[in-house]
């Protein structure tokens, strides 16, 4: 179990709430507003007034305390019945008014759930086999290699403005059932010449142009986990396109470089990583040399099946579609407490699975999920959907209501239906999968799906191959004939993927073909989407918030900033000072930049072109200027004569002005928040308590903002004096900051403004 100090942040929640009351107020604009929410999980719907929680699970495990959480904001915070869970093992809760989220998020913190950067341009909810720790084939438990990354990225500066989402999986042997080759990383347990370690894939990914992830390592060490998946990272960071978000993912970085290029790339950055997390504590796993090959289903078990733990076995349960209620949520957690269990799982095919279930609790365990219309999977019923059309604002088609319908046969075909080409239902990866587009045909737009048939994402498989387009209409039927099909002709106990691939493209061409051409007289026949009666249309909403709003440069830069002071001082600690001064002047420059680009000017490399733009650009920013010139010239000065006392005097004077920087930022953009990427100041660093921070151009809640995010940078029992335009704006700034438990030690006229000296809270 992760740490809750690592997953629940309180002042956080506290900041976001304030920021959603300061948006309802039209203090802040919706596109600003709009990244602090996803940032906090958060997710807009196609319904105005409401959003999505997407509420994170690690290895898709939570336990019954944290399934009765998400029972109650479900119950008491959503306008609707149902949970859903996802293919990435992340539970979602749809209908929420935003006055409520606030609400909704606390009460998952109490048991230790988070929603943070499970949306937005960052580092994802993590996956992972269903059966970690369970599973006789795993060489090790992955789960707890998870958790280490977990607690190392969440909130890490460098995963905060990402160019785009990035996903990573995490499989306990070469099997992969997390799908490795479909994420941005992929992490496999392997053993080689008898040792154990990793295989680290990266690249891949579905949706526009899906790709499978090439091989980076062959093998690391555990050692070596963290620093290999940051070197990827930061390639990302660095390298992937800001500008055109349909190319901003992982995978086009690989076909920019090529895969030899990548790997190159990401081989230099690794040395990088490898000495700045040289002193990071890493887990060191328990490995085992009795595994034994097992074969499973991708995404979960659908039977109940024995551990490898003597005498307890793992229970599925179907979730039609991925969605659960309340009494369903309140009763699986109620027959866990009764039986003594605690281990509860998503799944990647939006199951749940309950681990350590004793051989003589099985039944009761069965009778007591039937008293809640739920059972254990059956033969056909392995169909997974996202929401389609019902909530996402991407939706073309009313994929939730066609997966209701569709069935995997007798076969018990993994089929997979998603409602646009961005893929959530992972369809390149069933046996069937289908997505969701428009196609105008005779003059009309008419509901089709793309047909991917074949895929299987695990460590021997491969993405499905891409099939006709088929209207809605006449899906069922296209389904169906490939299942017939399939049960006609395979010779003996082929699976469908070697059917499917033995056959290949051309022949599913011509099986589907009729069911692919529309004539005129065909048209009132294909014009609507399943479960609408009305003519199909697709509705323009402004596009999707998956990828987040497009994201301040400065936010960015800051952030960037913020990661390579982290290894300023790890390469500073270890001795490496030509390392760590290259880290510091990065930083300038990034913070340099952000100046610049607040000013309207392009960016620039040269720290001394920059210096100078900076000083010539504004008389508000002439100081920053020069001591940035003052800063070039001592680095200069020690890259030939390196003095450690004074470097170590220039990083604390650096991380000043870092603060200086923030501040000049802040106010020329009053609704930028750079408050998470500034450090943390020594005491001797500290704002004197004599001099003042000068509040007097802002007024009502900006004044308030700006005092709560200066006394953020200090330490507690500090003492920071604020100027405020007058005596009634000191007061009502005064009021709010006693109410975040600050104390007010002193107000008292200081000219023509008002003097509030504060001692910041412990």
């Amino acid at each position: 179990m992760i740490n809750e100090q690592i997953l629940i942040d309180k002042e956080e929640l506290d900041r976001y709430e304030e920021s959603v009351q300061s948006f309802l107020d039209n203090e802040i604009d919706a596109e600003r507003f709009q990244s602090m929410r996803l940032q906090q999980g958060i997710y807009g719907q196609r319904q105005e007034g409401v959003n999505m929680v997407r509420i994170k699970l690690p290895g898709g495990k939570l336990n019954p305390e944290q399934a009765e959480s998400i029972a109650d904001i479900l119950e008491h915070q959503s306008q609707h019945d149902v949970a859903h869970i996802t293919t990435r093992q992340a539970i979602q809760v749809h209908y929420i008014p935003l006055g409520e989220t606030p609400t909704a998020i606390r009460r998952l913190a109490d048991s230790n759930l988070t929603s943070r950067e499970a949306c937005n341009n960052t580092v994802r909810n993590m996956s992972a086999c269903a059966l970690s720790g369970v599973c006789p084939s795993e060489h090790t438990d992955i789960v707890p290699f998870l958790e280490s990354a977990v607690s190392h990225f969440l909130r890490h500066p460098l995963t905060q403005h990402l160019p785009r989402k990035f996903k990573i999986s995490f499989s306990g042997c070469e099997t992969d059932c997390a799908q490795g080759m479909i994420h941005d990383i992929g992490v496999v347990a392997v053993k080689k010449d008898g040792q154990f370690g990793f295989k680290i894939l990266a690249g891949g990914g579905l949706g526009h142009k899906p790709r499978e992830a090439i091989t980076v390592e062959e093998f690391i060490e555990e050692k070596d986990l963290l620093a290999s998946m940051e070197a990827i990272i930061s390639l990302h960071n660095r390298f992937s396109d800001r500008k055109r978000r349909a190319k901003s993912r992982i995978k086009f970085l690989v076909d920019k470089f090529g895969a030899e290029g990548f790997v190159e790339k990401y081989k230099e950055e690794l040395e990088r990583t490898l000495t700045a997390l040289a002193d990071t504590p890493t887990y060191s796993g328990k490995w085992h040399e009795d595994s034994t090959p097992m074969n499973c289903n991708p995404g979960a078990p659908r039977e109940v099946i024995t551990q490898k733990q003597a005498g307890f076995n793992v229970l599925p349960i179907r979730l039609p579609i991925g969605d659960i209620t309340v009494p369903q949520l309140r009763g699986i957690a109620a027959i866990m407490n009764e039986q003594g269990l605690s281990d509860l799982r998503t799944t990647q095919d939006q199951n749940f699975i309950i681990v350590g279930v004793p051989d003589n609790k099985i039944e009761t365990i069965k009778t007591a999920l039937g008293k809640l219309e739920l059972g254990l999977p059956s033969i056909g019923d392995d169909v997974v959907a996202c929401p389609g059309t019902s909530t996402c604002r991407l939706g073309i088609t009313s994929s939730k209501i066609l997966g209701a319908k569709l069935s995997g046969s007798n076969n018990d075909l993994r089929v997979r239906v998603s409602g646009c080409h961005n893929g959530c239902a992972q369809p390149e990866s069933g046996d069937i999968g289908i997505y969701g587009e428009g196609k105008r045909l005779h003059g009309k737009l008419i509901p089709h799906y793309r047909m991917y048939i074949g895929g299987d994402g695990r460590g021997n498989g491969g993405l499905a191959f891409k099939s006709l387009t088929i209207p809605s209409a006449r899906i069922e039927t296209a389904v169906t004939r490939l299942q017939e099909n399939f049960s006609e002709q395979r010779s003996n106990s082929e699976s469908f993927v070697n059917w499917s691939q033995n056959k290949g493209k051309d022949y599913f061409a011509e099986l589907l073909s009729d069911l692919s051409k529309v004539t005129e007289d065909d048209m009132t026949s294909v014009a609507s989407d399943h479960g609408d009666e009305a003519a199909f249309k697709v509705l323009q909403l402004g596009g999707g918030e998956c990828a987040g709003a497009a994201q301040e440069t400065v936010a960015a830069n800051f952030a960037e900033a913020a990661n390579e002071r982290n290894y300023r001082n790890a390469f500073m600690m270890q001795r490496k000072y030509t390392e760590s001064m290259e880290c510091a002047t990065e930083s300038l420059r990034l913070i340099g930049n952000s100046l610049l680009f607040l000013a309207g000017n392009k960016p620039i490399d040269d720290l001394n072109e920059i210096s100078q733009s900076i000083t010539s650009t504004s008389t508000d920013s002439s100081n920053i200027g020069l001591s940035l010139s003052n800063f070039i010239k001592t680095l200069k000065e020690l890259e030939e004569n390196f003095d450690l006392e004074n470097y170590q005097a220039l990083s604390a004077n650096i991380d000043l002005w870092t603060h200086e920087a923030a501040s000049e930022c802040q106010n020329i953009d009053k609704q930028l928040d750079l408050s998470g990427s500034v450090p943390k100041l020594s005491a001797a660093n500290q704002p004197d308590a004599d001099a003042d921070i000068d509040l007097t151009s802002f007024g009502c809640p900006l004044h308030y903002i700006k005092a709560r995010n200066s006394l953020r940078s200090v330490n507690s029992g500090e003492v920071v004096n604020f100027l405020f335009a007058s005596n009634d704006s000191a007061q009502e700034a005064s009021s709010s900051l006693t109410n975040d438990g600050h104390e007010v030690i002193d107000i008292k006229p200081k000219g023509d403004a008002t003097r509030v000296t504060i001692k910041k809270a412990s």
